[in-house]
């Protein structure tokens, strides 16, 4: 279970929100929405604590992730904007690199085919500085088919996607969360699992 209690985040002097309440349990999707620079990057970072709030807590399964600290981020699968991949690695080095950073143990043969699933085929020991900006998304996006984490924090994974790997993503998602996790995402496009049964959070509504 994630929870914030009474969160205020200020971006310099703008209050981009506060007093804000929110609980997500097992099984549960939250699409976080809002126009730009209504705080959506901010919350997501906040609750991943990269981004310390002005006011309030974050806790995962009813203790401060500030106490957790790596006990919380082991059970946490964050993905930005950016896509975190080293562009002199390739998509195996990369994937490894980053399930050792998870404490994940994952064999070069779970790795291979990943990036097959993703639709890197013929492209998994290129660097991904030689990969277009689709293919390097789905690089960072192969981390949701290997990862244990049961937290997913997406902002905007959908961007840059053809429509088949949108398809693929959505039913990521759909599955991890069907197995009890835990997903929070942004996303300007619409797609059909955030307008299914997905909850939603307004923000600067």
């Amino acid at each position: 279970m994630l929870q914030a209690a009474k969160l205020e985040c200020r971006r310099g002097d703008r209050l981009l929100f506060s007093g804000l309440d929110l609980q997500i349990d097992a099984g549960t999707l939250l699409h976080v929405r809002g126009r730009n620079g209504s705080g959506k990057t901010t919350l997501l970072r906040t609750l991943c604590g990269l981004f310390t709030q002005d006011a309030g807590e974050v806790r995962w399964k009813g203790e401060s992730i500030r106490t957790l600290a790596e006990d919380y981020r082991s059970d946490l699968l964050y993905l930005g904007h950016l896509n975190g991949i080293k562009g002199d690695l390739t998509g195996v080095e990369n994937l490894r690199l980053a399930a050792t950073l998870d404490g994940d143990r994952i064999g070069v043969d779970a790795v291979w085919s990943a990036l097959g699933r993703i639709g890197l085929t013929g492209f998994e020991d290129l660097p991904t500085r030689m990969l277009s900006q689709g293919q390097k998304k789905r690089v960072a996006l192969a981390r949701l088919i290997l990862s244990r984490a049961p937290l997913w924090i997406l902002d905007e994974p959908f961007t840059a996607l053809d429509v088949a790997a949108v398809d693929l993503l959505q039913g990521l998602i759909a599955d991890h969360v069907a197995a009890g996790g835990l997903a929070v995402l942004t996303t300007h496009q619409e797609v059909p699992l955030t307008s299914g049964q997905a909850r939603h959070l307004d923000l600067g509504a």
